[in-house]
């Protein structure tokens, strides 16, 4: 009985591992690879040449997106490679999170 339990404890913590493990993979997945060509900090936009965004099914293209905090703008200019998120929101493509590329 007692080998029937650590077989059944190993099972678990193996199957919570592989679940953090795929959790930690998929946000970075979730981050799409683009160019930004303008901020426009007046409006709350900006403009990215990207790759496929694959959460929102999008081909790659050029694009003006709003910005969910208007901050994230100041952290990039026109030529920045950058790493993002979009997000559909209230029938509009929000970036929620924006990073330099690595």
């Amino acid at each position: 009985m007692k080998l029937n339990s650590f077989i059944a404890i190993a099972a678990i913590l193996g199957a919570c591992v592989s679940a953090q493990a795929q959790t930690g993979n998929g946000a970075a997945a979730d981050m799409s690879q683009g160019e930004v060509r303008k901020v426009d900090k007046e409006s709350r936009k900006i403009t990215l040449k990207h790759g496929e965004i694959k959460n929102l099914e999008m081909p790659g293209m050029t694009m003006v997106f709003q910005v969910k905090d208007p901050a994230m703008l100041d952290t990039v200019k026109q030529g920045d490679k950058v790493q993002f998120k979009a997000e559909k929101a209230g029938g509009a493509l929000v970036i929620t999170d924006i990073q330099p590329a690595k």
